[in-house]
């Protein structure tokens, strides 16, 4: 993977096939689960194979009764609506939701200090740097749609495997701040003490995707993000970074009216905040950052049945146009355009993308995220 590549308009295919391309990783497929005829042990199915057909998996997860998820705010991506239809799907399997407002390394924290209680996550929904970082805790899944997934967003074996993704951009309340035309914009005294970004760049997706945006857009390259710390650092010597982890009460109050985010998540805050906060997203002109967040299964699950039920969901057509209502693009786009499967609607009202787009590979993010663990808290200090 080159350090940048141009993505033409809203090909939705190109995004999918360079997102996080290059984070293939090597790692050692799983032998099937040694089962009997009813099924197999559950824990060490790689595929639904193991299982006998998705109605073994439905009966066995629905024996466990319950699935343990983690950092899943209902206002990301359409969260709140796929957990819902998953419920309404299986009411026998009662869904635990634990610090839906938690960054992808709390879910690892979870993880690690729950290993071995019925509490601990089953799942996880994780930024790429973090996915990479910890793959010896993931147990290896090919959901039935394996193969509609482009190779450059799964890990050979699936222990992780892309699913939803967009642009970094900008929102903003045009009521508080004019638009931002450009990143030399938000330095100036307009934007004093109002620009966010969705939590801590070592622990987040979101703001480690929103430091790699301004390394790219301040002359730098993905091979290199400290141009993009160097301009966060600016930013906070005006006076114009806020220590905050935005959310909808912080935009609402009007704390936080500026925020870079995922282009999804700034036009699902359009809509919720109606009637109480405008809200506008913009897409920097030049050079887009894209990126897509990642599934992966808890080797430890307490409840590794429904783990992987809840995968086979989120990929199905069913869980794959959810993510499309919430303004994210979909991993299997390109396989249900040609199927038919696709919301067309919902997928030709997607927005056009930047002229340039880059993506990290996986030593990019991981030489990124080293970058960024031993000069972020000092620059912004």
């Amino acid at each position: 993977m080159e350090e940048s590549v141009t993505v033409k308009r809203h090909a939705l295919a190109s995004l999918a096939l360079l997102s996080i391309a290059g984070l293939a990783l090597a790692g050692c497929s799983s032998a099937p689960a040694a089962g009997s005829e009813g099924g197999s042990d559950a824990a060490a199915a790689t595929s639904l194979a193991d299982f006998g057909d998705m109605a073994a998996l439905e009966e066995a997860a629905k024996a466990e009764g319950a699935l343990n998820v983690i950092a899943l705010p209902r206002n990301w991506a359409n969260y709140g609506e796929i957990l819902d239809a998953f419920s309404a799907k299986y009411p026998e399997i009662t869904i635990n939701e634990a610090n839906p407002d938690g960054s992808s390394q709390d879910e690892i924290d979870a993880a690690t200090n729950l290993e071995g209680q019925d509490t601990a996550p089953d799942v996880f929904d994780l930024g790429a740097a973090v996915a990479l970082a910890n793959t010896d805790m993931f147990a290896p899944y090919q959901v039935e749609g394996w193969d509609d997934i482009p190779d450059a967003l799964k890990e050979q074996s699936g222990l992780w495997v892309g699913d939803y993704g967009g642009y970094m951009s900008i929102g903003y309340d045009p009521d508080a701040v004019p638009e931002p035309t450009s990143l030399d914009d938000l330095l100036g005294a307009e934007y004093r003490g109002k620009v966010a970004i969705n939590g801590d760049p070592t622990q987040a997706g979101s703001a480690f995707a929103a430091v790699g945006l301004a390394a790219v857009q301040n002359g730098g390259d993905l091979d290199d993000f400290q141009p993009g710390i160097d301009f966060f650092s600016e930013l906070n010597k005006a006076g114009n970074f806020l220590k905050v982890d935005p959310d909808t009460s912080t935009i609402t109050s009007g704390e936080t009216p500026v925020v870079f985010d995922w282009d999804y998540l700034n036009a699902g805050l359009t809509s919720e905040l109606e009637g109480q906060r405008n809200w506008e997203v913009v897409v920097l002109p030049g050079t887009g950052y894209a990126g897509y967040y990642n599934q992966a299964i808890n080797k430890s699950a307490p409840h590794p049945a429904a783990a992987r039920l809840w995968q086979e969901f989120l990929y199905s057509d069913e869980g794959q146009n959810l993510w499309l209502a919430g303004g994210a693009r979909p991993v299997r786009a390109d396989a249900m355009v040609e199927a038919g499967t696709i919301d067309a609607d919902l997928y030709d009202a997607l927005p056009e993308t930047p002229e340039e787009t880059v993506v990290p590979s996986g030593e990019q993010s991981d030489a990124a995220a080293t970058l960024l663990g031993e000069n972020w808290a000092s620059a912004v200090q």
